[in-house]
């Protein structure tokens, strides 16, 4: 038998790690790139091919070519230790007392073998009435635990397998009071549990009948935890590497019923939520979107991203879909077919919108309390965690939901965000600055004051403006063809825009102490300053209004079909070249 030293010798730690991390030389005997035990963007991760030792200078994971295989694959030493020596063609024996998953593997796979041969009966029946084919049968790998006591337990004693790996992978029950040990599972069809390896880890028991329960799962066991484990992901991880979504459904007939419908992304958590395990994992697998279908109502799905755990609904993105009708997803595919799934998959509630409408609950978003409030309450969800890389979009989706929502602008809320010191005190003027509103009925203001010291300048302007400030629309409209400061006054004498103007033509010609001979000049120098500031504040109202088209474009991007998105993409480019075009006449004419 080989020793972990034989084991070492006959690999090279470079070719181990290359099969996970895309290597790069790094200078004599070092290679680098980028770390599989955190996300980042410019490689920290290096691997000394001459002592055959990796080590992170970000997250600080290190050791070597065994440590290795254990952090990448979850494993225990034992099992990572004869994982490496069957790749490196040497045979180890495991050491007395070593803790290893290897012999539950090889029981439930004993189990299996059962469980298959007593599959053809009223369990083969109930599973064609569920609609799936013989190929989808043996794919799943589904079987029957025959009614009886002792069946598998009968057998194990024919074959060398003792009561107490039996016992130890959660195949049998003792009798705490006699002693006695009969099969846990009995009259259930059952479905092989694997994990994201594909290592065979337990099993999940459905009823024929109505009796309870109605489904029964291994108990836990060195190799099956079931806050780590999600049914159906070591074939969904296969459509991973071209799509990074993944649908939670609820029960292991779902998954099924969609992976023969051809949604191969389909996973089912055991009974329990996605836990932050289930994140670490995904993450890794390289998942960015969850989307949760489950049975339950509008308020239900709500409740459901509510109450989801603060680490998936920071480092996915995650919506919930309900079918037509209320039923789970395997019914609905055997009577309507995938039509009725493609349609729930477009239409759902985001964890972001969520978020926001439960803030927006409590508080009065129409006050500055009520928007501070939201802001504030939001705030954790909106910071980027800079290590997250591309699951960061929850807190730029957040951010463009709050933006939109509040009307205020997302470039100034992103600044506020980013600064510790003005999250400290999100006073009023914070606000103000940035208000959408405000900004623009600024500019707004700015240019019906250069209209003022020049009224001929109207005839710059093209009609089509839309003025977000009544007071500045009702001027526009009643200056037309006014050719002096005295004739757009006349119009609104004793009215409430009075003041207004009269306060603008003042900031409009402060011309102070000039004597009258420079008067002519200062009158010319300010009517020429008036021309060019009403061209440069007109191109600015432009470019914000078609930043505001581009926002809200990219926003139904999210929820567009494949050929909606085209088209939405095509006038979003559309957009940003003609804003870049007002931005270079601006600078031409500056």
């Amino acid at each position: 038998m080989g020793t972990k030293e034989d084991v070492r010798s006959r690999l090279n730690i470079a070719e181990v790690i290359g099969e996970y991390v895309q290597l790069t030389p790094a200078g004599k005997g070092r290679l680098k790139g980028l770390c599989p035990f955190h996300k980042e963007k410019s490689p920290s991760f290096q691997v000394d091919t001459e002592q055959g030792y990796f080590y992170c200078f970000g997250c600080k994971a290190g050791g070597d070519v065994f440590s290795f295989v254990q952090r990448t694959e979850n494993l225990s030493f034992g099992d990572a230790l004869r994982k490496l020596a069957e790749k490196a063609g040497v045979q180890v024996e495991a050491k007395y007392g070593e803790k290893s998953s290897r012999d539950l593997y090889d029981v439930n796979a004993f189990a299996l073998s059962y469980f298959r041969e007593h599959l053809p009966g009223p369990a083969l029946d109930y599973l064609k009435r569920r609609g799936l084919s013989d190929e989808t049968i043996a794919a799943f790998e589904l079987g029957y635990a025959p009614e009886g006591w002792d069946g598998l337990l009968k057998l194990a004693r024919t074959r060398g397998v003792s009561e107490r790996q039996l016992l130890e992978a959660g195949l049998l029950i003792e009798n705490p009071e006699n002693g006695r040990v009969y099969d846990r599972f009995r009259g259930r069809v059952m479905f092989p549990i694997r994990d994201h390896l594909g290592r065979l880890v337990g099993f999940g028991g459905r009823v024929l009948d109505d009796s309870k329960p109605k489904y029964l799962n291994t108990p836990e066991t060195e190799a099956f935890k079931k806050g780590e484990l999600l049914y159906g992901l070591d074939k969904a991880r296969t459509r991973l590497k071209a799509e990074s979504e993944l649908v939670v459904v609820e029960g292991y007939m779902d998954v099924i019923t969609m992976h023969q419908h051809g949604f191969t992304g389909a996973v089912a958590s055991l009974g329990t939520a996605l836990t932050a395990e289930h994140a670490t994992l995904l993450e890794r697998l390289g998942v960015s979107k969850i989307r949760l279908m489950f049975d339950s109502d509008e308020a239900g799905r709500k409740a459901t991203l509510t109450g989801l755990d603060q680490v998936i609904g920071t480092r996915f993105e995650v919506s919930a879909h309900r079918i037509a009708g209320g039923k789970d997803a395997a019914d609905v595919l055997m009577e309507f077919g995938g039509d009725s799934i493609k349609a729930a998959l477009k239409d759902g509630v985001t964890e972001v919108h969520v978020r926001y409408q439960n803030a927006a609950a409590k508080f009065n978003s129409n006050t500055p309390e009520g928007k501070r409030a939201i802001l504030m309450e939001l705030l954790p969800r909106m910071m980027i965690n800079e290590s997250l890389d591309f699951t960061n979009a929850p807190a730029t989706n957040l951010r463009r939901i709050v933006a939109h929502e509040l009307d205020i602008s997302e470039e100034r809320l992103r600044d506020w965000i980013d600064s510790k010191a003005k999250r400290k005190a999100l006073s009023d003027t914070h606000l103000l600055a940035m208000s959408n509103s405000r900004q623009e009925e600024d500019r707004e203001l700015a240019l019906l004051k250069q209209l003022l010291v020049d009224p001929k300048l109207l005839a710059k302007l093209d009609g089509s403006m839309p003025w977000r400030n009544e007071a500045v629309r009702k001027v526009m409209l009643a200056a037309q063809g006014a050719r002096t400061q005295e004739d757009i006054l006349d119009v609104f004498r004793g009215q409430p825009e009075e003041q207004l103007l009269i306060r603008l033509m003042f900031e409009g010609r402060d011309s102070g102490t000039i004597s009258k001979a420079h008067s002519q000049q200062y009158e010319q120098k300010v009517n020429a300053y008036a021309a060019a500031a009403v061209d440069d504040i007109q191109v600015t109202l432009s470019i914000d209004s078609m930043r505001s088209e581009v926002d809200f474009l990219k926003k139904q991007v999210v929820s567009a079909t494949p050929t909606e998105q085209l088209g939405l993409l095509k006038q979003i480019q559309e957009l940003q070249r003609a804003i870049e075009a007002e931005k270079r006449g601006r600078r031409g004419h500056a």
